[in-house]
């Protein structure tokens, strides 16, 4: 059974819910995005093994799900994360979240509490089920999270996401469509977090190339992740 977009937003929320308090919302929403990417690839592997990112032994969420109870918690997780971004070229994209950040998860017990509070969360989403065709769920997550930590932390959502919306009328106007080529290309000078790329990407039904780039390294970062999830043919990222 697919997973429903109203039960992502509402896992997603009670996550944030986990680490609010010593982090701000920019950087607790890196730490959420990390697992639910971890959480989706590795649930897509068992289903697909055409999928293009590799989940290596000791790099899959069941690792992050095993390691729970662990004393050194945040460690194990930086750990499990690391290995899953070496078998993919993601070394500065999906560890950008320290989870072995003492000053804003805790020491020790306090520490180990929160974290293990925050998997359960992501262990409940199945993503392995069908989705409707142009149903991106990673990236509708992604867009959900952008919109509301924006509000939070004090900052326009423009800075980051272009609103969908926007996105497929210029993709319209600048010629995207059912007979674009796959070789055709698209280029954003300031893409934040691609998302702007992405939708006019989805308007070309046969594949396309996309080209962007962005000043700011934390928002290059999840620039790349946002493009990561399987579903492009190849991506590449250089920051």
């Amino acid at each position: 059974m697919a997973l429903k977009k109203s039960d992502l937003y509402s896992s997603l929320w009670a996550s944030c819910d986990q680490l609010r308090g010593g982090m701000d919302a920019s950087q607790y929403k890196d730490c959420i995005l990390t697992l639910l990417f971890v959480k989706y690839v590795s649930d897509k592997a068992k289903t697909d093994a055409s999928s293009l990112i590799e989940v290596p032994e000791g790099g899959s969420f069941d690792d992050i799900l095993a390691a729970k109870s662990d004393k050194a918690i945040g460690d194990r997780f930086n750990k499990i994360i690391a290995k899953l971004a070496d078998a993919n070229d993601l070394r500065n994209v999906i560890d950008q979240a320290d989870f072995n950040d003492e000053e804003k998860l805790g020491k020790g017990k306090e520490m180990q509490h929160r974290l293990s509070k925050l998997v359960p969360i992501f262990t409940d989403l199945d993503f392995r089920g069908s989705r409707a065709e142009g149903d991106d769920l990673l990236g509708d997550a992604y867009e959900y999270l952008m919109r509301h930590f924006a509000t939070e932390s004090g900052k326009s959502k423009g800075q980051f996401s272009t609103p969908a919306e926007v996105s497929r009328i210029l993709a319209k106007v600048v010629g995207i469509g059912p007979n674009t080529r796959q070789d055709q290309t698209v280029y954003d000078p300031a893409c934040g977090s691609g998302s702007l790329l992405l939708k006019a990407a989805a308007e070309a039904p046969r594949g396309m190339t996309i080209y962007g780039q962005e000043k700011d390294n934390a928002t290059w970062a999840r620039d790349k992740l946002n493009a990561a999830p399987p579903g492009a043919e190849e991506w590449h990222g250089r920051g």
